[in-house]
């Protein structure tokens, strides 16, 4: 038999799938890849957080909060802070077992915020004093920072955002000033997705905490509230408290609900703060 070598017939190698819907196929692939593996990162983190003792984490970061700052406060800020770390330290006494040293840190920052750091610190912007109305709205917001403490929301928080920046990192390549932008936004993306749990459980807390200092929650909740009425001078500077604490009229009613059914009274004497 004579061979007779011939050309191959056209596209016998050339898929017959459209190079757009592969390039989509793979996307997506990819990225459904990438949405597991932060679900089950978010997961484990909530599993290994509550077994992470809470020394292991005052000693890893406790030292990032060092008082190296105090030499750059002048006498006024100086004073603030001592009123702030005095009036964290008798709501911190009505839960004696703490594990953390809490410190307070003023943050010069307009918008009104507060913060809870890995290792007991309370950050608290100049915005956020300059906009309550008494010492019990302060302390409620203070309790509430606690109250993320006690149930390691912090730590959670943290361990969500580094699953998802690791995350982030991977698909991007790591470089690109897109992927840089990305990293920085993934600890705020991770932590919106689980605020709103969060919040309720540092709200109840806290408010526990309020009533033991003062034998009423009078006030605990004015602050939220001032800040989630339209027409109002806070609520146009309070899109980074939004972005960490969602604010609404039904978590107020939910502070109202707790305070009747643990029958905490809602009317008392309220201390003047001199911000």
């Amino acid at each position: 038999m004579e061979f007779r070598p011939r050309l191959p017939e056209e596209g016998i190698n050339v898929s017959r799938t459209h190079p757009l819907r592969e390039a989509l196929l793979l996307v997506g692939g990819v990225l459904a890849v990438a949405a597991l593996v932060v679900v089950m990162g978010a997961l484990a983190v909530d599993l290994l957080v509550p077994h992470v003792p809470a020394r292991w984490e005052v000693r890893m970061f406790g030292a990032l909060w060092s008082d190296a700052d105090e030499d750059d406060l002048d006498e006024e800020a100086r004073r603030q802070r001592a009123e702030l770390q005095t009036l964290v330290d008798r709501l911190a006494a009505h839960w004696p077992d703490s594990p953390y040293p809490f410190r307070i840190s003023v943050l010069e920052e307009s918008t009104p915020n507060a913060l809870a750091f890995p290792g007991g610190l309370i950050g608290v912007t100049s915005g956020l004093l300059e906009g309550v109305e008494s010492e019990n709205e302060l302390a409620f917001v203070l309790a509430h920072e606690l109250g993320h403490f006690r149930h390691r929301h912090h730590l959670r928080s943290l361990g969500r955002g580094v699953v998802l920046s690791v995350v982030v990192s991977v698909v991007l390549g790591g470089g690109g000033t897109s992927a840089s932008e990305l990293l920085e936004l993934a600890p705020m993306l991770a932590e919106r997705s689980f605020a709103r749990e969060q919040e309720r459980e540092a709200d109840e807390f806290g408010l526990e905490l309020v009533y033991l200092e003062y034998g009423h929650v009078a006030a605990a909740g004015d602050f939220f509230e001032r800040i989630a009425t339209p027409k109002t001078r806070l609520v146009r500077q309070v899109e980074g408290y939004f972005s960490t604490h969602p604010v609404n009229l039904e978590r107020i009613e939910d502070l109202e609900t707790l305070a009747r059914e643990h029958d905490w009274p809602r009317s008392g004497e309220l201390r003047p703060f001199s911000n």
